[in-house]
């Protein structure tokens, strides 16, 4: 088995991972090829939601099945 296929079935999509921020922050550092991402700032929305800004330019929240997803 290729090493390219193995790293292939490994990769997970944001809405997989879970929902927790240190999974987030995993997910993310990982994606990010290890260069460590971390939480900013976090808010709470108007909406109840709680929003939480990263180190890379986006922001995250779950949404109400409980998945992370960029807001």
């Amino acid at each position: 088995m290729s090493q390219a296929f193995m790293r292939e079935s490994e990769d997970q999509s944001l809405n997989e991972i879970s929902p927790t921020l240190n999974s987030l922050i995993l997910f993310l550092t990982k994606e990010n090829n290890g260069i460590r991402i971390y939480e900013k700032e976090s808010v709470k929305e108007s909406d109840g939601r709680q929003v939480h800004r990263m180190s890379n330019g986006l922001s995250y929240a779950k949404n109400k099945e409980g998945k992370w997803q960029v807001v």
